[in-house]
């Protein structure tokens, strides 16, 4: 792999650090593409998006997919929060 990324996100809580965590397992575990490999992990209360790819086209369509599901899952998780 060629290409690398690493992005820490800081989570306000541990539970909301789950969610996304086995929220995006599935997509981790199984990629779409053999041209990028994800690692997500915790560190603290930090989500680690760990990106290798085979180039730099590929790292930035790996990036923006998960930084999107990332967004998408926090706004939900916002709004089961203010529902609850």
């Amino acid at each position: 792999m060629k290409a690398k990324a690493t992005v820490r996100l800081s989570l306000n809580s541990e539970k909301h650090l789950t969610t996304l965590l086995d929220a995006l397992a599935p997509e981790a575990n199984k990629p779409a593409t053999s041209r990028a490999r994800v690692v997500l992990a915790r560190d603290g209360n930090f989500l680690v998006l760990s990106v290798e790819a085979k180039d730099t086209v590929a790292l930035r369509a790996a990036l923006n997919a998960y930084l999107r599901w990332i967004s998408s899952a926090m706004k939900v998780i916002e709004v089961v929060d203010t529902v609850s």
